[in-house]
């Protein structure tokens, strides 16, 4: 039996913490199995997806900047990418190369991990207009959130999404949020704000609630300036860390045929990884 092989690609990808991840299920369970994180530039990346199969590669991760152009180079696509517009899972299906999007239900999971329950609790109010965006707006979408509001800068991106994903999600500029949080029961944070030291706050929870959870998709640091203030209200909070660990679980599934498990022991040494640099 040859080796079952998958990868990673993006461009810089050394940052990658999926090698990691793989690479702790694979000996884990003991499976004859390799994942290696691939750097691969954007105009080499065509010719890359057309190589997979003489390769001998199951499939793979793809991230930034790749997700659009494996969008458009899968010969076939599931739900979650056709909604979100983005792939960031690849496997073959009798020869034929697919591309998915487990972004969506990685948000989705890690709620259902550290809030359970927490589907009861909209209305949603969206910070951030870009991909991760779509991904959290589609699993609001399919845990039946009724009323999403999505606030951005740019107003006329907030606009395109809340077309996008139709009835329900509605757009507001950023001068909104203060008023959009009185009735909220879900605050995300899709942004970039508050990464690495950043100090900004995406949006204020003093005005939210008491009964709302506050959750934000980035987890370098694991406790953002948003979940800070989030936890010195009393609230809730959910970080980032497990929507990275459990978007990994359906992509490892199809290529090495084990459904994995996100262990406290998992997300104790990626935790570890990240507070080393």
């Amino acid at each position: 039996m040859a080796e079952k092989k998958a990868f990673v690609t993006g461009h810089p990808i050394a940052h990658s913490r999926s090698p990691k991840i793989h690479g702790y299920w694979l000996q884990q369970y003991g499976i004859d199995g390799s994942y290696q994180a691939i750097d691969v530039a954007p105009a080499d990346f065509a010719e890359f997806l057309k190589s997979l199969g003489e390769e001998g590669y199951r499939g793979g991760n793809v991230t930034i900047p790749h997700k659009e152009a494996a969008f458009a180079g899968v010969a076939r696509r599931d739900h979650a990418a056709d909604e979100i517009g983005a792939v960031n899972t690849l496997w073959f299906e009798k020869g034929v190369l697919w591309g998915g999007n487990t972004d969506g239900y990685g948000f989705a999971a890690n709620l259902d991990d550290h809030a359970p329950g927490w589907a009861v609790n909209g209305p949603a109010v969206v910070l951030g207009a870009g991909g991760a965006s779509r991904a959290v707006i589609h699993a609001l979408k399919e845990r039946r959130i009724k009323d999403i509001r999505i606030v951005n800068r740019t107003l006329a991106r907030a606009e395109e999404l809340s077309r996008h994903f139709g009835p329900g999600v509605s757009a507001y500029g950023a001068g909104a949020v203060g008023e959009l949080l009185a009735d909220a029961g879900l605050l995300i944070n899709t942004t970039a704000l508050g990464m690495h030291g950043d100090t900004t706050l995406s949006a204020d929870p003093a005005g939210l609630p008491g009964h709302a959870i506050v959750t934000d998709i980035v987890y370098v640091p694991l406790e953002t300036p948003l979940l800070a203030a989030a936890r010195a209200r009393g609230l809730k909070t959910v970080d980032g860390l497990g929507m990275l660990l459990h978007q990994a679980v359906p992509g490892f599934e199809r290529w090495f045929g084990r459904r994995p498990e996100v262990s406290p022991e998992l997300r104790r040494m990626i935790v570890a990884d990240i507070e080393g640099h």
